[in-house]
């Protein structure tokens, strides 16, 4: 079942997690967020989201899901609202987001640009192994264009490159979700070789909520701190033309 399909599902109040959608044991991160945050826009329909916090409380599995969502408060230009995902009786994933229209501000920071990063006709393009490659993989197109590669044992935690969907898919906030996700973790280049690792939270801050769709998005993250185990890492994501569209940072646990 490809993305829209999914998306489509959770519109119509149809809450099932697709086979094929997997990495490891659990459903990948990205369509998990991208589903609650269906579920919260349709709620908020006319206010854009500024920030959204998920927690990944436990394994989500393919199969029947409940999705529990309320708006908890709505203020003059700010609303928050929160959606939790149930299967087998237990919370597996919560989403808290604050929803904000525009306020007149003299303080304007652009915020980082994209980094130096191959171009993407020289960029390396990752190809989707069957048996090997996370499950869900085989929906995206990813080219690595950052030197660090993948399980080299690289001094250095940090990975950038191009993405999209291999499917013609319009970029609203639940597609970019999924599109942040899809990379592995930045501390990914210092790895021996495969190991597992799991999102344990993720925080998304939108920048921008106005953005012309592209073919190919550049993103680009850094490890920022590891130990004991886990490490958390920033990143961000750009348009093909270099507008940065939203700061991402996350809490994963490693077993490398």
């Amino acid at each position: 079942m490809q993305y829209s399909d999914v998306m489509a599902e959770v519109d119509a109040g149809k809450y099932v997690i697709p086979a094929g959608w997997t990495q490891g044991r659990a459903c990948f991160g990205g369509l998990i967020a991208a589903i609650m945050y269906r579920r919260l826009q349709a709620l908020v329909p006319d206010r854009p989201p500024r920030s959204l916090f998920v927690s990944f409380v436990g394994p989500v599995a393919a199969g029947d899901i409940e999705l529990n969502a309320e708006v908890l408060r709505t203020g003059g230009s700010v609303t928050q609202a929160e959606c939790k995902i149930i299967q087998d009786g237990e919370v597996v994933a919560v989403m808290q987001a604050a929803f904000g229209l525009p306020r007149e501000s003299r303080i304007r920071v652009a915020g980082p640009k994209a980094p130096d990063m191959k171009p993407l006709e020289k960029a390396f393009k990752l190809p989707f192994v069957e048996g090997i490659s996370p499950e869900f993989l085989r929906f995206f197109e990813l080219r690595w264009a950052t030197k660090p590669l993948p399980f080299s044992k690289s001094k250095e935690g940090y990975l950038g490159g191009w993405i999209r969907f291999r499917e013609k898919t319009n970029i609203d906030h639940s597609a970019m979700l999924a599109l942040i996700d899809a990379w592995a973790p930045a501390v990914m280049p210092m790895y021996r070789g495969p190991a597992p690792s799991s999102s344990l939270t993720w925080t998304i801050e939108f920048v921008q909520n106005d953005w012309v769709d592209n073919d190919w998005w550049q993103f680009h993250a850094e490890t920022e701190h590891a130990a004991d185990g886990y490490c958390v890492t920033q990143g961000q994501i750009w348009t093909e033309q270099g507008e940065l569209i939203a700061l991402t940072r996350q809490t994963v646990t490693i077993y490398a």
